[in-house]
C-alpha cells in the first residue's frame, strides 16, 4: 500500500510543507551553526518498540521536499512488524537536510506507525468474524490523510473520509430534521441516489423508525449488550448494522459475537500511542 503520485503531490505534499514551515519559520539556527556548508552524510532509522511500521513514504518525502537528491533505503515495508533495535531504513543526503527534516519526519512516522500498531491489535480481536473494523473522523486536523492510511495499513477500514463522502445522520441531524423518518426522507430526496444512507440511533424506538424509513445502515450508538441484542434482532437483516460508541481494544471482543457488519472506533486514531523510532548514527561520508 502506498500513496499514489497524484495523491502525494496534490494532497500530502502541501500538508508536509506546512509542517516543515511550522518547524523552520526562518532558518534552522542549530544546524546552520555547526554545519555552514553542504556535507554528504547518512543516518540510520532505528526502531525502539515492537509494532507495525507505517509511513515510510511520508518519512522520506519530508527530506525529499527539502532536497530531492536525498535518498532512502528502506529495509522493511509499511505493514511489516518491527522490533526494538531493528534497523528500518538508511538515509543519505546533505547532513543539513537530514537535520532540518528529522523531527517532522519522525513525527509523521511515529504517529502513523502508532495508529497502525494499535489498529492491528484491535483487528486481531475480530479474527474469524466477518465484521469490518472502521475508523471515524476523530482525526488530528490536517493529518486525516495520513491517519486513515495508517488505519488501513494496520488492518482496519476507513469509514467516511469527510462530510462530502457519504450520508450519516447523527443525533443532531435528526434533531434538526425533527425525527429519524423525516431526516431519512430528506436525505433520500437530496443526496445522490448512489449514496447509501446511514442513521445513528440510541434507542429501540429509533431503530424501529430507521428500519421503517428504509435506512441502508443503522448505527447502534452507545448501547448496552442487552439493548444491542434486542436492536439487532429487530433489524433482522433489513439493514446493515454498525456498532459505535467508546469502542476500544479493551471491550471490542465482547461485541464480536453479535453478528453485526461493522464496528467503528474513534480510538484507532485519537487514542493510539506513538511507536518510538529514532534517527541515529548521523555521520559524514565521502562521495
Amino acid at each position: 500500500m502506498m500513496f499514489d503520485p497524484t495523491t502525494l503531490k496534490l494532497n500530502a505534499d502541501p500538508l508536509i510543507l506546512s509542517a516543515l514551515k511550522e518547524d523552520i519559520s526562518s532558518e534552522d539556527v542549530s544546524t546552520n551553526s555547526v554545519m555552514p556548508h553542504p556535507c554528504l552524510g547518512e543516518a540510520d532509522l532505528i526502531c525502539k518498540q515492537d509494532g507495525i511500521i507505517c509511513g515510510l513514504q511520508i518519512f522520506a518525502r519530508v527530506f525529499q521536499l527539502l532536497d530531492d537528491t536525498t535518498t532512502i533505503e528502506c529495509l522493511v515495508s509499511d505493514g511489516d512488524a518491527v522490533h526494538p533495535g531493528q534497523y528500518v531504513a538508511k538515509l543519505k543526503g546533505d547532513i543539513r537536510i537530514l537535520l532540518n527534516g528529522e523531527r517532522t519526519a519522525l513525527n509523521y512516522l511515529q504517529r502513523m506507525s502508532g495508529i497502525a500498531t494499535y489498529t492491528h491489535s484491535v483487528a486481531q480481536l475480530l479474527t474469524g468474524t466477518k465484521i469490518k473494523l472502521l475508523d471515524t473522523r476523530k482525526t488530528t486536523p490536517n493529518n486525516r490523510i495520513f491517519e486513515k492510511y495508517a488505519v488501513r495499513t494496520g488492518g482496519g477500514n476507513n469509514h467516511r473520509y469527510n462530510l462530502s463522502d457519504g450520508v450519516l445522520l447523527k443525533d443532531n441531524h435528526i434533531g434538526a430534521a425533527g425525527s429519524v423518518a423525516k431526516a431519512v426522507q430528506m436525505a433520500k430526496e437530496y443526496a445522490p441516489f448512489v449514496r447509501r444512507i446511514e442513521v445513528e440511533v440510541e434507542t429501540l424506538d429509533m431503530v424501529k423508525e430507521a428500519v421503517a424509513a428504509g435506512a441502508d445502515i443503522i448505527m447502534l450508538d452507545n448501547m448496552g449488550q442487552d439493548q444491542l441484542k434486542e436492536a439487532i434482532g429487530y433489524i433482522a437483516g433489513r439493514a446493515e448494522v454498525e456498532i459505535s460508541g467508546n469502542v476500544t481494544k479493551e471491550n471490542i471482543a465482547g461485541l464480536a459475537g453479535l453478528g453485526v457488519d461493522y464496528i467503528s472506533s474513534g480510538a484507532l486514531t485519537h487514542s493510539a500511542p506513538i511507536l518510538d523510532l529514532s534517527l541515529k548514527n548521523l555521520h559524514a561520508i565521502k562521495e
